[in-house]
């Protein structure tokens, strides 16, 4: 079911991950995706683990959500493992026809399996525990030097934000259209590839038009409440780092100590 992906979602909470600034958190994300490719040995993968494992009991986040966040990327990691686990170097352990499955491969394809599912889950975290109007502040304050140089950063923020936001509705309004076609007798499991490829063409046309009904609909909206950017615009709640923030912030720092060491102390890597 479409309407199983959680992709884009805030999931309301009080925890200690939910209060930390979002700037902090747009930050840290960067820098952990950053670190998950240039920190990968195998002590820094395990302490990745732990530390993504971490966040997601802090977040106090049912682990279904997590779930379903890298359901609709399952196939592509599944793919990846299989492709890497017949490409490894070395002498096959077990071979396929032609193709031989090597524990360099198996190596391989589970450092890049865990790689993509860190990267899901470190997203997740994000926006799970950020409403996106707060993501969007943090956006735009994080790209406030931009200004000096004439880029719209309040309005980059803000389509960001909204593209993420109407993530979920795109997904439910798709499952609305496939259970309303099959209603009328579509098919869109059997028949050759070509056939299927046009058998889609019912979902996209409608979903489109849905799509751009929506943009002009929202709008509409903006420009009825005299939204014109963000030139004299104030917010409610201004963003500022607390108590909480620091902690994380020094917590986080000492992780990437300890990650970078490993680039440097021998025996911390193995």
């Amino acid at each position: 079911m479409l309407t199983d992906i959680k992709i884009g979602q805030y999931f309301p909470g009080d925890s200690a991950l939910h209060r930390l600034d979002p700037r902090f958190k747009l930050i840290a994300l960067i820098v952990m995706l950053i670190g998950i490719f240039v920190l990968d040995s195998r002590v820094d993968y395990v302490l990745w683990c732990v530390f993504v494992l971490a966040l997601m009991i802090i977040s106090k986040i049912p682990v279904r959500m997590f779930y379903d966040s890298i359901k609709p990327i399952l196939w592509i990691i599944g793919i990846t493992f299989i492709l890497h686990i017949f490409s490894g170097e070395g002498e096959p352990i077990l071979k396929i026809w032609s193709f031989g499955i090597t524990w360099d491969g198996i190596s391989r394809g589970i450092f890049i399996s865990l790689r993509l599912f860190l990267l899901m889950f470190g997203s997740a975290l994000l926006t799970f525990t950020t409403p996106p109007l707060m993501l969007a502040d943090a956006m735009e304050d994080l790209m406030d030097p931009l200004k000096k140089v004439g880029v719209p950063t309040h309005e980059i923020a803000m389509m960001m934000t909204i593209a993420l936001r109407f993530i979920p509705t795109l997904l439910e309004e798709t499952d609305k259209i496939i259970k309303a076609q099959k209603s009328r007798g579509a098919d869109f499991t059997t028949g050759s590839i070509l056939n299927r490829i046009k058998a889609v063409m019912p979902i996209l046309i409608p979903l489109f038009i849905g799509a751009f009904r929506r943009a002009d609909e929202l709008a509409l909206a903006m420009e009825a409440r005299c939204y014109h950017g963000g030139v004299g615009r104030t917010r409610l709640k201004k963003l500022a780092f607390g108590r909480i923030d620091y902690m994380a912030m020094g917590l986080y720092i000492l992780l990437l100590v300890i990650l970078v060491a490993g680039k440097f102390i021998p025996h911390l890597a193995f």
